[in-house]
C-alpha cells in the first residue's frame, strides 16, 4: 500500500468566528491521516479562540496574535510546515468531503506536477451555488487572463513543498491579488496539473474581500500580472477604469456646481463631519487589523 504523503493545510483567519467552526470541520471531517492543521489567527476579538481551543488537540499548531495581514499569517502557518504537499483555507470556505485524498492520489500519479487545481464553487448566505469555476488553462499566459476567465478557486490549489520553496513566500505587501502573484511566479517553475473534480466551497457575504473591494481587486491583479511581465493582457482594464473615472468626475462636477447643491453644501458639511469621523476610527485599528476580510 503506498503511503500518503503529509499534507499541509493552513488557515488563516480574523473574527471570521462566524464561519471558522465550519471551515475547521471540513479540514478535520476529511479523514485524512497524514494532515497537520494549523491555525493562524491575528487576534480576533470575537468567539474565533473559543472556536480553536475546542479542536486545539487535533491541530499541529495554532496561535491568536496581531499580525501584518493575511500574507503574513500565511506565510507564519508555512513556516512550521513539515508537510509534503501544501494548501491554505480561508476562515469562510470549506473543502469537500475526500479533498484531501483526491490530491493525494494526484500528486502520486503525476510526480513531475508542482501545483493542483480542481473545481470551485462559490454559495450565498443561504447555501445557494451562485458560481462554479473549473481551472482554464493553466499556464503564465492562463494566468495573466486572470480577470477574464484564466481565474480558478483558490482553496482548490495544492502545491509541494518544493514549488512553495522555490516560488515563495506570499509577498506581504498585496492586499487582495497576493495568491495570483504567487501563482504567476510558481507557473514560471513548475507544470501545474488540473483535477476534475470539485475540492471546495467558498461563501460570498458582504465582507468577503472580492465582495466588497472589487475595484481594488481589479488593481492589485493588474499590478501583479503587470509585475510578472503580462501588461498587455491587463490593459483594457485600466482602461475601462480610467474610462469610469473620468465618466464620474464630469458628473460630479455638474452635480456639485448646481445651484441647488451649492445651496445646501453648507448643511451637507456639518451632517458628514461625523461620518467622516467614524469612518477615520473604523479604518484605521492599528497594524494587523486589516488582513484578514478572507476572500479569493
Amino acid at each position: 500500500m503506498r503511503t500518503l504523503p503529509k499534507i499541509t493545510v493552513v488557515t488563516p483567519s480574523y473574527n471570521q468566528g462566524a464561519f471558522l467552526e465550519g471551515t475547521i470541520r471540513s479540514v478535520l471531517d476529511q479523514g485524512y491521516p497524514s494532515l497537520e492543521y494549523s491555525i493562524i489567527d491575528g487576534g480576533s476579538t470575537d468567539d474565533s479562540v473559543s472556536i480553536i481551543k475546542r479542536y486545539e488537540n487535533r491541530l499541529a499548531y495554532w496561535e491568536s496574535e496581531k499580525d501584518r495581514g493575511q500574507g503574513h499569517a500565511i506565510n507564519k502557518g508555512f513556516s512550521r510546515a513539515t508537510g509534503d504537499i501544501l494548501g491554505w483555507l480561508n476562515s469562510d470556505d470549506v473543502l469537500e468531503p475526500g479533498a484531501l485524498h483526491t490530491v493525494a492520489e494526484q500528486a502520486a500519479r503525476f510526480p513531475g506536477a508542482g501545483a493542483f487545481v480542481g473545481h470551485g464553487r462559490i454559495i450565498d448566505v443561504a447555501g445557494e451555488q451562485i458560481y462554479y469555476k473549473e481551472p482554464a488553462e493553466l499556464t503564465f499566459e492562463g494566468f495573466c487572463r486572470w480577470m477574464d476567465g484564466g481565474d480558478f478557486m483558490q482553496p482548490s490549489c495544492f502545491f509541494r513543498r518544493s514549488t512553495w520553496e522555490a516560488a515563495g513566500p506570499l509577498d506581504e505587501s498585496i492586499h487582495i491579488a497576493l495568491d495570483v502573484d504567487l501563482w504567476l511566479r510558481m507557473v514560471k517553475k513548475v507544470d501545474f496539473r488540473r483535477i476534475d473534480e470539485l475540492l471546495s466551497t467558498s461563501l460570498s457575504h458582504e465582507n468577503a474581500k472580492t465582495t466588497a473591494f472589487h475595484n481594488h481587486m481589479v488593481l492589485d491583479c493588474s499590478v501583479v500580472i503587470i509585475k510578472a511581465g503580462g501588461a498587455r493582457f491587463v490593459r483594457h482594464h485600466l482602461n475601462d477604469m480610467a474610462s469610469r473615472l473620468s465618466y464620474y468626475e464630469a458628473n460630479f462636477n455638474k452635480i456639485m456646481n448646481n445651484p441647488v447643491v451649492r445651496f445646501i453644501k453648507p448643511v451637507g458639511r456639518l451632517l458628514m463631519k461625523p461620518a467622516v469621523r467614524w469612518q477615520d476610527v473604523s479604518w484605521n485599528r492599528g497594524p494587523g487589523s486589516e488582513g484578514h476580510c478572507d476572500k479569493k
